[in-house]
């Protein structure tokens, strides 16, 4: 029996809770695994403003509004794995059940976007640095995709995914 099936939900939530205060740019799934919750639940710890959700049913919209933004930062983040890809989105188009992206893009394959249950706008200091990113959670709180404002040479945000970032947010505040 672990830890996380000793305590109730209530006290993970609270040492997650904990973990976040003490480590405010912490990896939010790394918090979220230490302590038995999902990863949306950390989010909804944030202070307020820095995580702002959309309905699933927007993702289709907020992908196309993406596919005008030039070079983005596409994360997938596992228990084994955090896949990074730095590339345009491309179109993608809805059959057969999944969503499926095809295009000249290193970004490309099939999402099932009927899982998708809530969309954030996420906007915090990350490794002391503001970060952006559009996060797609599925029904258990954790996160399908990231979708993260890129960074130049010299690590400051793409200056024109800025405001559009904050135009799309500010859309579903």
């Amino acid at each position: 029996m672990t830890v996380h099936q000793v305590l109730s939900r209530e006290d993970r939530l609270s040492a997650a809770r904990a973990a976040l205060a003490a480590k405010p740019d912490g990896v939010i799934e790394n918090v979220a695994r230490e302590h038995g919750v999902a990863a949306r639940d950390v989010l909804a710890m944030l202070p307020a403003g820095e995580a702002v959700a959309a309905p699933a049913e927007a993702f289709e919209a907020i992908w196309t509004e993406v596919t005008g933004w030039g070079e983005i930062l596409f994360i997938v983040n596992t228990p084994d794995i955090v896949l990074e890809c730095h590339g345009a989105l491309v179109p993608g188009t809805a059959g057969h059940g999944w969503f499926n992206v095809h295009g000249d893009s290193p970004i490309g394959g099939h999402i099932k976007a009927s899982n998708c249950r809530e969309i954030c706008f996420v906007d915090r200091v990350f490794h002391g640095r503001r970060s952006l990113s559009i996060q797609f959670f599925n029904e258990a709180g954790e996160a399908m995709f990231k979708i993260f404002v890129r960074r130049d040479k010299e690590r400051a945000l793409i200056a024109d995914q800025v405001p559009r970032f904050e135009a799309l947010r500010a859309r579903y505040a």
